[in-house]
């Protein structure tokens, strides 16, 4: 994921949509997730203590852990949280597709883009703080982001069937990095025609 730098991300609020609970109305647990990744991707995870994250939703800085123990664990939850719901929403996303393989590329690129436009915030502290990891969140982190990766692979290799799983591989990459992109562009066209430039841009770096 590419890096928006520490300042504040375009688009992004507290509601980053991956950490909204299925209800529509966030827990208390999912107001501090929604909170720290905001913050974090503000400032950065080492720059954010728990008593800022309490401010942010209200609560004094020790009912923070009551849900966590430490800051490092709502690091940990949201970065396993998320890359956990890429790689079953991308296996979901192909499945409900059907057989074609291009049929299964523009669900993968709509997954992707929907995910882009609704958590920027998540994208900066994704590749900016997962270093601080320990290395047991880490290394699970990097598991499911495989699998996700993998999942594009799959049907890249039957688009192009010529290509060594490693050339997929790179064009997945490539996709991703565009898509991606967005805390540094999100809010300059809107929702809508950010979107489509993003699939059509998507489309054409995976196919071309």
């Amino acid at each position: 994921m590419t890096s928006a730098g520490s300042r504040a991300v375009p688009g992004a609020d507290a509601r980053d949509t991956a950490l909204i609970a299925d209800t529509g109305r966030p827990s208390r647990r999912e107001q501090i997730l929604q909170a720290a990744a905001q913050l974090f991707a503000e400032r950065g995870a080492r720059a954010v203590g728990v008593d800022d994250v309490g401010a942010a939703v209200g609560v004094t800085g020790p009912a923070i852990y009551r849900h966590f123990a430490s800051k490092d664990a709502m690091l940990a939850e949201m970065l396993v949280r998320i890359s956990q719901r890429l790689a079953d929403g991308a296996r979901e996303r192909i499945a409900a597709a059907g057989p074609e393989p291009v049929a299964q590329l523009r669900a993968l690129i709509d997954f992707q883009v929907e995910f882009a436009l609704d958590n920027p915030a998540l994208i900066v502290v994704h590749d900016r703080d997962l270093p601080s990891l320990p290395e047991a969140d880490a290394a699970r982190v990097r598991r499911l982001q495989r699998r996700y990766v993998e999942e594009w692979v799959a049907v890249l290799a039957r688009l192009h069937p010529g290509d060594e799983p490693s050339a997929c591989r790179t064009r997945a990459h490539a996709v991703f990095g565009l898509i991606n992109s967005t805390p540094h562009s999100a809010g300059r066209l809107g929702r809508a025609a950010t979107g489509e430039l993003l699939r059509r841009m998507a489309w054409a770096a995976a196919t071309g």
